[in-house]
């Protein structure tokens, strides 16, 4: 009997990202946060996103399917007006930047991308969208570590930003036991700029 090779497989999400500036303005509330809270778990700067979609783990040859509709979709949809404002954290566990701005205009760019995607065949969770930026994550039976944080990071208003491009993300997440890391697969400019990626 001829054992069969699975197929390669990739992790997949469709997210906004926050420019430099933007990070580096949340960053810098939080550098104090990282000598008093080593345990936490910490995302890199260079990986916070705003998901919009969670796509899962997808065979690799899905991936080039989604790419001309979701190039036209961002060519058709017009930068949001965004900004990093406030925090909190779900189930005391995950610390979270909340976003503010143009969150219909957010919201209906989602629904876009969802829909866009059970076109090309990809079955989708139907999560409501709750717009934030993942920062940490608190170990088992630390909540109190996360919701401290968040308290403290209450207040927080960054400045506001055009997220200028839409991303397709792969992530090793599930993979390894060391520390999750993202990287583009492709990125298009929203409202018809030029296309960026590969």
């Amino acid at each position: 009997m001829i054992e069969q090779t699975p197929s390669p497989t990739v992790r997949v999400f469709i997210a906004l990202a926050p420019p430099d500036h933007a990070k580096e303005e949340l960053a810098r509330e939080l550098r104090p946060v990282y000598d008093t809270h080593p345990h936490m778990r910490w995302n890199r700067i260079e990986d916070w996103h705003i998901t919009l979609a969670f796509l899962g783990e997808l065979p690799a040859e899905t991936v080039p399917l989604l790419r001309r509709p979701l190039a036209d979709l961002a060519a058709a949809h017009r930068p949001p007006s965004l900004a990093l404002h406030g925090s909190g954290s779900f189930d005391g566990r995950v610390l979270w930047s909340g976003i503010d701005g143009d969150l219909d205009v957010l919201h209906m760019l989602a629904e876009d991308v969802r829909t866009t995607v059970k076109n090309c065949g990809v079955t989708l969770e139907d999560r409501p969208l709750r717009p934030h930026l993942t920062l940490a994550r608190a170990r088992r039976g630390d909540q109190s570590s996360a919701e401290e944080i968040a308290e403290g990071l209450a207040r927080f208003t960054g400045s506001r930003w055009a997220a200028e491009r839409l991303h397709l993300v792969g992530s090793n997440a599930g993979r390894s036991r060391g520390p999750i890391h993202y990287r583009d697969i492709d990125a298009w400019a929203l409202g018809g700029r030029s296309r960026t990626g590969s």
